[in-house]
């Protein structure tokens, strides 16, 4: 008999374990949603990722603005005038006149500040892109912790509707019970109370069952259906030290603080060109038609109508006292680069908290896994043990509720030690750099996004017409989704004995 109800709470566990992952049907829906399918659509659907790859672009641009700063420049200029009223004393001034002329300017020698620039904006460009890998493991992090979440709940929200159906079922037994003198009313009264309690957590297993269903369609763009078990992760580190190891080396906050460093220290080259010397060459012509209306003053004798000039030359400037601003300019770089060099320093110390952080999480709900199996098992053989002594009178009906809510809390515990392993897991993987499509094998239909590919359609653009189109909505919107509901499959086993 005993080895019976062994082998009957090991099925109970084994289903429960199965219900942590996912507790649906045995045969895949056909609408079924994978992790897989999920972070993919939030690859391409999410707006903080799609809005941050548009302020890469944004990025992009600081190269060829700053590049622009050291190419030449050329423009053209045209006026036409219409003198009204002539001085009295001028008998050669024209009536009217029309004027054009064009300059082409060379910076020749601008003290290091164009370089310096470009250098900077390039360092930026680099943190820019690790900034948007690092928002993109922080979306995949947040989707795999909604889309957990959702299968987490689903699973309490089943295991609470069980627990509400046996305890209707004891309070019709206790209260038949009752009626043959078998009970008092303090039993009936005990299994009332534990069944409005039991309601009541229902309603809000239920509530936090649709609360992680918005989170999901936020995050997802769309609704969460049919959620399938998610797969082994891949790349999980043998130790939290093998862990920092490859975070330090790959994490992408550490590397965008690194290029942000790089930038400030060109910023101080850029400073000191402040106040070093500057040489520019220019070359300008001008063109200019009186129209026939210019006079000589003189009678009979003719003037040109129209008038041309060309130069070239040189211009250098050599700045002598500036009121002490250029030295404030480096002074302020210079603080800023030690700011950079703090706050690199502060990055590295959050990425080895959070690896070792999360790597401990994930360790320790692993263990939680292993002894709430046990707990389950336990509580299981339990219930049936008080249930079978209080048929024979050895135990009271508040024994038998007692049994029956540490069994839904171990069960309840279970489920939520698999989905916090899995999130704290995951996490480990953001923090090493690993926590990317290309790391995950995302499949968006197409080619992943590389930020790269602007960077170099645009660094060396020097085109003043080379406009992008219209700017458009990438992400989508969720304002047809459906308002989430707490709605759950059936259990895997609806007849499985509690």
């Amino acid at each position: 008999m005993h080895d019976r109800k062994y082998i009957a709470t090991a099925r109970r566990t084994r289903w429960l374990a199965g219900l942590a992952l996912g507790a649906l049907a045995a045969a895949a829906p056909a609408q079924a949603e994978t992790l897989q399918g999920a972070l993919a659509k939030a690859y391409e659907n999410n707006p903080t990722l799609t809005g941050a790859r548009a302020g890469q672009r944004a990025n992009d641009e600081n190269v060829p603005i700053q590049k622009a700063r050291g190419l030449p420049s050329a423009g053209v200029q045209g006026d036409y005038t219409e003198n009204l009223v002539k001085p009295g004393n001028s008998f050669s001034s024209p009536t009217r006149l029309i004027t054009a002329g064009g300059q082409l300017s060379v910076p020749i020698y601008q003290g290091g500040a164009v370089r310096n620039a470009v250098k900077a904006a390039k360092y930026r460009v680099e943190a820019g892109q690790a900034d948007l890998r690092a928002t993109e493991a922080s979306i995949f992090s947040q989707t795999v912790g909604a889309y957990m979440d959702v299968i987490r709940d689903i699973a309490i929200v089943q295991l609470n509707q069980k627990n509400v159906s046996v305890l209707k079922t004891n309070l019709q037994a206790t209260s038949d019970r009752f009626e043959i003198g078998d009970l008092t009313r303090t039993d009936v009264a005990q299994s009332q109370a534990r069944l409005a309690l039991a309601e009541g957590d229902l309603r809000t297993a239920e509530a936090n069952l649709i609360a992680s269903r918005e989170s999901y369609i936020k995050l997802v763009g769309e609704a969460p259906v049919d959620l399938q078990p998610p797969p082994a992760l891949p790349n999980l580190p043998a130790s939290a030290e093998d862990a920092v190891a490859i975070a330090l080396d790959q994490n992408p906050d550490i590397d965008a603080a690194n290029q942000r460093l790089n930038a400030s220290r060109a910023d101080i080259g850029v400073a000191r060109a402040t106040r070093m010397p500057k040489l520019d060459g220019t070359v300008s012509g001008s063109y200019t038609n009186f129209l026939d209306s210019l006079a000589s003053g003189v009678p009979g004798v003719a003037v040109a109508q129209t008038q041309k000039s060309a130069a070239a030359g040189v211009t250098l400037t050599v700045p002598i006292f500036q009121g002490g601003g250029p030295s404030a300019r480096v002074r302020q770089a210079q603080a800023q680069t030690s700011q950079a060099i703090e706050n690199y320093v502060a990055v590295e110390r959050d990425v080895i908290a959070q690896t070792r952080g999360a790597y401990a999480a994930w360790q320790a709900n692993e263990r939680i896994i292993a002894a709430t199996e046990q707990a389950v098992g336990a509580n299981g053989l339990s219930l049936e043990g008080v249930r079978a002594e209080n048929s024979v009178g050895t135990r009271s009906i508040l024994d038998i509720l007692n049994a029956e809510q540490e069994y839904l809390n171990a069960e309840v515990q279970l489920v939520s030690a698999r989905r916090n392993s899995y999130v704290a897991a995951f996490s480990v993987l953001a923090a090493m750099g690993k926590a990317e499509a290309r790391d995950l094998g995302i499949d968006s239909g197409g080619t992943l996004y590389d930020p790269e590919v602007n960077y170099r359609r645009v660094k060396g653009q020097i085109w003043d017409w080379a406009d992008d189109p219209k700017p458009q909505q990438v992400a989508t919107d969720t304002k047809a989704v459906p308002a989430a509901d707490a709605s759950v499959p059936p259990s895997v086993d609806t007849a499985l004995p509690r």
